[in-house]
């Protein structure tokens, strides 16, 4: 597979692998445009993801402590692929919305001061005029040593849809850009959740509050084994651990990493109906839903006392679990795992969808500062 690698501003490197995603054009149609050909040449994909690296480099570079990085970002152009009008108005609105997410963050007590991302174009699909690319972003950012207990660096992988129209003089504009991923934003998606009205709904955990207490709190020791569950999350959070069966595609895989943390750290298995919340099991058939389910975990966690509500989510420690429920509708939308907490008291996150690295709550918490949080003491 032919591979070319591009570099760009802000550290980012570009992989594109295009021999296996780029449809060949024949003779009979070398008189029409790409987009009526159904193909793109190899110089046009490879312009497909050098935009999408510029776009995602330049969101990064909002957030970090520099305003020299945003300027020295890619340029959003290409020779013959461009954002299109409505595009530019977008990235100008989500670049906005990134640097108000920067002033949350400081005010919270936490910066980067640089970003290294790549960006693997995975397939190019041409139909109708309309090219759609599928693209992976890995990304790594550095904190900015504030406090000086912050760990080195952050990181995740998101994957990414571009939608890409032909013009009548065969060039192409990028008309959209979304997340194909579950769970909480990357910290450099500008998107946000909707706000819809609570619902009374199961289950009974009690919300955490956000704001930083004047006082932290330490966790006193357990019956289980935290720094297993830390290291077994920090090994796997990219590489998944093979032994285990993913779900993904099958509401996402947030919650089946977290038991896979905890199995890890002494969490014992609980016999029982694979339908029953009371029930805790994973073999190599079948599992339970509280295994993968982000309600029926928590509705097995409190019904077992295997862990008890906090009243904030700053008061986690390692091998702790937080949950959120997005839109406050009563349903929970995703799990994660504390992994390290800073000698001032403040959590670091790792999880899947998306595959996340050591992120602080703060970050979490400025870019969803409506949502509700739950905080779990294992």
């Amino acid at each position: 597979m032919k591979s070319t690698t591009f570099r760009s501003a802000v550290g980012a490197v570009l992989t594109a692998a295009l021999s296996a995603v780029v449809l060949p054009a024949s003779a009979a149609s070398a008189a029409q445009t790409p987009a009526a050909a159904g193909t793109v040449d190899t110089a046009t994909a490879q312009s497909f993801g050098r935009l999408a690296d510029a776009v995602l480099t330049q969101r990064t570079a909002a957030l970090l402590d520099t305003e020299q990085s945003v300027r020295r970002a890619a340029p959003l152009t290409e020779k013959n692929v461009r954002l299109s009008a409505g595009q530019s108005r977008t990235e100008d609105t989500a670049l906005s919305t990134l640097r108000s997410r920067k002033a949350r963050l400081a005010a919270l007590g936490e910066a980067y001061t640089s970003a290294d991302t790549k960006v693997t174009v995975d397939r190019v699909r041409v139909e109708a005029g309309h090219a759609t690319v599928q693209a992976t972003e890995t990304t790594t950012l550095a904190y900015k040593k504030i406090r000086g207990d912050e760990p080195a660096t952050t990181g995740f992988q998101a994957h990414h849809r571009l939608s890409f129209a032909a013009t009548a003089d065969g060039k192409w504009r990028l008309t959209g850009l979304t997340s194909t991923d579950d769970g909480p934003l990357a910290v450099n998606e500008p998107a946000t959740a909707p706000v819809a009205a609570r619902t009374t709904a199961l289950p009974d955990a009690t919300p955490a509050a956000i704001s930083v207490p004047s006082r932290p709190q330490t966790k006193p020791a357990g019956s289980y084994n935290y720094a297993a569950m830390a290291a077994y999350a920090e090994k796997y959070w990219q590489n998944y651990n093979p032994a285990y069966r993913k779900f993904n595609e099958a509401g996402g895989d947030c919650t089946n990493f977290v038991s896979q943390a905890l199995k890890a750290g002494g969490w014992a298995n609980k016999s029982g109906d694979a339908e029953d919340y009371r029930s805790w099991w994973y073999d190599t058939s079948y599992q339970s839903t509280s295994w993968v389910g982000t309600n029926e975990w928590s509705w097995f966690t409190l019904d077992s006392k295997r862990a008890t509500n906090l009243a904030n989510v700053y008061y986690m420690g390692v091998g702790d679990v937080m949950q959120m429920d997005f839109d406050k509708d009563g349903s929970k939308d995703h799990t994660m795992v504390v992994t390290y907490r800073s000698s001032s008291g403040v959590p670091y996150l790792t999880y899947h969808s998306v595959n996340t690295y050591r992120k602080s709550v703060a970050s979490i918490i400025a870019s969803y500062p409506t949502s509700a949080y739950y905080a779990y003491r294992i």
